[in-house]
């Protein structure tokens, strides 16, 4: 066993920093008293790490990425559930705290709010698969993105954002952060280059924030007109990549910073809460500084077990989008033949379907989010009992990237922090469904459970209301959890 594991660390190249260059980067070193290079003994850098070259599709950098072996040479990596970690003479605690010792020097750790030997495994992963320099997993994706936003923009600071976003995060920079740390936000078009650009201000906009594509409209945004505004001006691109895992590579197109909510598609279970932040390494580590590092005084910590649960679900992630993707689309172009009005960049007609296909990994399609325009509120509501208490068609319930189909009223549920006016504004209609399509069953079984619910939408002929004296019972009541 030990000459097995000795051969196959050969195949891995060793990751001397969890957060520090790759050799294609200008990443910093870690140091766990916060300074970017503090503690750092003379000739302690001088291993270099040798420069990789970086995949472009996702699934052959996933493939590439360092392999965890397990502590006693399984396939799988061991999880760390340790809170904390020993030493083995008083002086080695003082100097990880010095900085002169950690997860890059050694091979050492202190406490798992600080660094995790699993959570780290995980952000290596995550790293490469969006192709960033480093990146730091959490508890929650709105854990990840206020960590950041707290960082990059700081009190009093600037952000111009787009229109159209997930309610807790228009939520979050509309009404938290003005009132905990006086933060200004700007909510634009962010489609149209001449406001975004009226809306930044030099020397003051820290960060412009968009969502890779929108939370529900579909939108698409464009990521290197966006990038190239924000540096313009001196400020950051973020962008929230969680409806486009795989699909998209936002740091590849000029984003600064990618954000995630991982409890969508990329764990692909709908069983946990998880976030992830992916970008330089400068960045990560001084998220993680002691004195003033918003992940480390913050303190959203991704569990170990967490860590090795999504860990196992990534290297198939881009199997999983595939299908989502094929699904959605042909969902989408039968519902369009139906004469629905149907919101899908995938489709030809999607007003950024271009914009979607020069920025897309090939091979992945375009996602597995489709939205339809039933018009009213009250219809929205009467689809989705159908297809959910009827036909059995999918689930009514918030959140993305499971394998069953999930269905919301975007208006009336993700989107309900957001006033009235904004929603309009942002073009969320009244009735507009939101569909995560899932990939469970065949594509004609799920297709026949569709129309047949919609089939009940149509008033029915006049001889059939009142046969018989009565009301034909509801096959809406049918048991919830015949699904």
């Amino acid at each position: 066993m030990a000459q097995a594991m000795a051969a196959a660390s050969e195949l891995v190249t060793p990751l001397k920093r969890p957060f520090g260059s790759d050799g294609l980067g200008d990443g910093n070193n870690i140091s766990i008293s916060g300074g970017s290079n503090g503690g750092v003994a003379p000739g302690a850098d001088d291993e270099k790490p040798k420069a990789r070259r970086r995949e472009a599709d996702p699934a052959a950098a996933l493939a590439a990425a360092r392999h965890e072996f397990g502590e006693h040479g399984g396939v799988n990596m061991s999880i760390e559930a340790s809170a904390t970690f020993t030493v083995m003479e008083p002086d080695t605690m003082r100097r990880l705290f010095a900085g002169e010792l950690g997860p890059d020097r050694g091979d050492m750790y202190i406490y798992s709010r600080h660094f995790n030997p699993t959570v780290l495994a995980l952000g290596r992963q995550m790293a490469a698969l969006e192709g960033t320099e480093a990146a730091y997993c959490t508890a929650s994706g709105m854990s990840a993105i206020s960590a950041v936003l707290m960082q990059l923009v700081g009190a009093g600071g600037h952000v111009v954002a787009s229109r159209c976003l997930y309610g807790g995060t228009h939520a979050l920079l509309s009404r938290f952060l003005p009132r905990a740390s006086g933060v200004r936000a700007t909510f634009v078009d962010a489609d149209d280059e001449a406001a975004v650009r009226a809306a930044v201000v030099p020397g003051e906009t820290r960060v412009v924030y968009v969502e890779t594509m929108s939370n529900p409209t579909l939108a698409v945004a464009d990521i290197p007109m966006l990038a190239r505004v924000a540096h313009e001006a001196g400020a950051k691109l973020v962008v929230d990549n969680t409806f486009t895992p795989v699909v998209v590579s936002p740091a590849r197109l000029g984003a600064d910073v990618v954000v995630h909510s991982v409890s969508k598609f990329i764990s692909g279970g709908a069983d946990i809460i998880a976030g992830a932040i992916c970008g330089p390494a400068s960045l990560v580590n001084a998220m993680m500084d002691l004195q003033e590092g918003a992940l480390m005084l913050l303190g959203p910590t991704m569990n170990a077990k967490v860590a090795f649960e999504l860990s196992e679900r990534l290297p198939h992630l881009p199997l999983r989008m595939q299908e989502h993707s094929r699904r959605a689309l042909a969902f989408a172009s039968r519902m369009q033949r139906l004469g629905l009005r149907v919101l899908y960049p995938g489709l030809p007609d999607h007003p950024h379907h271009a914009r979607l296909a020069a920025a897309a990994n090939p091979g992945y399609g375009s996602g597995g989010m489709l939205c339809v325009d039933m018009g009213t509120e009250d219809r929205a509501n009467r689809l989705m009992h159908h297809l959910q208490n009827t036909t059995q068609f999918g689930l009514m319930a918030v959140s993305l990237g499971y394998y069953e189909t999930l269905m919301s009223c975007s208006g009336s549920s993700t989107s309900s922090e957001m006033p009235p006016e904004d929603r309009a504004r942002a073009g969320i209609s009244p009735g507009l469904v939101r569909m995560s399509v899932g990939y469970n069953g065949t594509l004609e079984q799920r297709w026949a459970q569709f129309e047949r619910a919609l089939a009940l939408m149509q008033p029915p002929p006049l001889h059939h209301k009142a046969a018989a004296g009565r009301d034909v019972p509801d096959a809406g009541t049918t048991n919830h959890r015949k699904h």
